[in-house]
């Protein structure tokens, strides 16, 4: 091997690291045009993520019924799974999870002139459509329908290609052994830990690592979506607002918590495997950790899997009526993320319910019941929180030049009518707790309950502001992570509890 590109590293365990580290991990090479043709794999080493199952998600969301011809397919080979799926999920190159600092190396190549080949065992269809994309590659050779082109067959496509001039390869997986055995310069891009722990005993010399990936610690928070976890405080509301805080049970409604986070945190996951095609056209959801490739589909699986059965195992522990509403949730969940919220008006309905879902877990965990006053309220509150979402959306969208949300049913002209069925049911919701104040069996909670009469102007302060942010392109698309980071909702939450307080005492 001609030293002046190989330097021997020992290799370091493929621990997920920022964007901003790769330099650090990169081996420089000399300088100049290397005169070998470099090969470049295209799953987990030029974009971050594995082709074939970014478009098995794709086709489970928009095509569930062609997964029923899968084991037909496997008869015929991987490569022919790889040629129909592509044809139902036609992957967008422009929009796939690049390993940006490989990138940056393959462009300054290019530019030297240097002879580039994407070789992959990815369906040649997408692999042409990404080296157009790229425009940097010399040529593609890949799986056609009939050859899966990875491991030794890659080898000897390649060495047939280059009548044993020498080749440089660029991989990421065991399956890449062979080729970076062979190579004349081997190279690594997000190296799996599989290969990471092979690598030592065989003293392969690597030349270059391009690392580009999120923390570890980053990516699993953003994965279980920790920060929705607020949604389930809503399990306590009926023990607050019957005044019933005995030990045993604040301990249900914490065990229901937990259970209710861990199974939804597993839902919001199916969500995002789901959703992975129209996320990463998305301006802000394209940074998801399975969106941008920092978390591979299987351990997604693995992790969701993981979840859910740590949420059932804690709500085995709880009354029966509770598991039920749990698994209530998770169908509707299901049936959302596969249909309903291509619906318009439906979505919002469900998304409004699967917060009121919460209300009445909560209810069951503790054996406090839910008042009709209470389900009145949470009604119009939540519907009018679940248009101000949609209505972002689209604000956001307009203030792009974009006429139609990605994966909806809703166009930019619908934000009018949108603004109105969510001021008015707002509004509703406050009228609903006013007759609530009214009611006698309120005198029986609160000493002083003509003092709750302080929490309508500022349940109007907050929806009023909050519709008029939106309407100005200053909210976030989720109304949820807004309350939580404005200072302004937080001082509103501090006021209504602390008058709530006064009226009970």
């Amino acid at each position: 091997m001609d030293e002046r590109f190989a330097t021997r590293v020992e290799a370091e365990p493929a621990m997920p690291q920022s964007p901003d580290d790769a330099a650090s991990d990169e081996i420089t090479t000399a300088a100049g045009t290397d005169p070998l043709p470099l090969c470049v794999d295209l799953d987990g080493t030029l974009i971050k993520s594995d082709t074939l199952l970014d478009a098995l998600c794709t086709v489970a969301r928009v095509q569930p019924s062609a997964l029923l011809r899968l084991p037909a397919w496997l008869l015929r080979g991987k490569a022919a799974v790889k040629r129909e799926l592509m044809e139902r999920a036609p992957l967008d190159a422009a929009h796939l999870p690049y390993n940006e600092s490989l990138v940056v190396y393959l462009r300054e190549q290019a530019a030297l002139g240097r002879p580039l080949y994407l070789t992959t065992g990815a369906d040649s269809r997408l692999a042409e459509r990404v080296a157009a994309h790229l425009g940097i590659f010399t040529g593609v050779l890949a799986s056609d329908g009939a050859t899966n082109l990875t491991g030794s067959r890659k080898l000897e496509r390649i060495r047939s290609e280059f009548a044993g001039d020498g080749f440089a390869y660029v991989g990421n997986s065991r399956a890449d052994l062979p080729l970076l055995h062979a190579a004349a310069q081997p190279m690594l891009a997000n190296p799996t830990l599989p290969l990471t722990a092979t690598l030592p005993p065989q003293k392969l010399a690597i030349a270059r690592v391009f690392r580009d990936r999120a923390p570890l610690r980053k990516t699993l928070r953003r994965t279980v979506r920790a920060h929705q976890w607020a949604k389930n405080v809503l399990i306590f509301l009926p023990l607050l607002l019957a005044h019933n805080l005995g030990p045993a049970k604040l301990l249900a409604a914490l065990l229901a918590f937990f259970s209710f986070s861990l199974t939804a945190s597993s839902t919001y996951i199916l969500n995002d495997l789901l959703d992975l095609s129209s996320d990463r056209a998305h301006p802000t959801k394209r940074r998801r950790p399975l969106a941008a490739g920092d978390i591979p589909v299987p351990a997604a699986v693995a992790l969701g899997i993981a979840l859910f059965a740590a949420g059932i195992a804690l709500a085995l522990m709880l009354p029966a009526s509770f598991l039920g509403w749990l698994l209530v949730y998770c169908i509707v969940t299901l049936a959302y993320s596969l249909y309903c919220k291509r619906v318009v008006i439906v979505d919002v309905i469900i998304l409004s319910a699967l917060y009121a879902l919460r209300i009445l877990a909560g209810a069951a965990a503790t054996g406090v019941p839910v008042s009709d006053w209470m389900a009145g309220f949470a009604i119009f509150f939540f519907f009018s929180l679940a248009l101000v979402k949609r209505f972002s959306e689209l604000e956001n969208l307009r203030a792009r030049g974009a006429t139609q949300s990605s994966g909806r049913g809703y166009m930019v002209h619908d934000m009018e009518q949108l603004r109105a069925f969510g001021t008015s049911s707002a509004f509703a919701s406050i009228i609903v707790f006013a007759l609530y104040i009214n009611n006698p069996e309120v005198r029986l909670l609160y000493h002083h309950a003509g003092r709750l009469w302080l929490m309508t102007p500022l349940l109007i302060g907050w929806l009023s502001r909050i519709w008029l942010r939106a309407s100005r392109g200053q909210m976030n698309e989720d109304p949820v992570i807004f309350a939580l980071t404005d200072p302004a909702s937080l001082l509103v939450g501090i006021a209504m509890f602390l008058v709530a307080l006064s009226a009970a005492i």
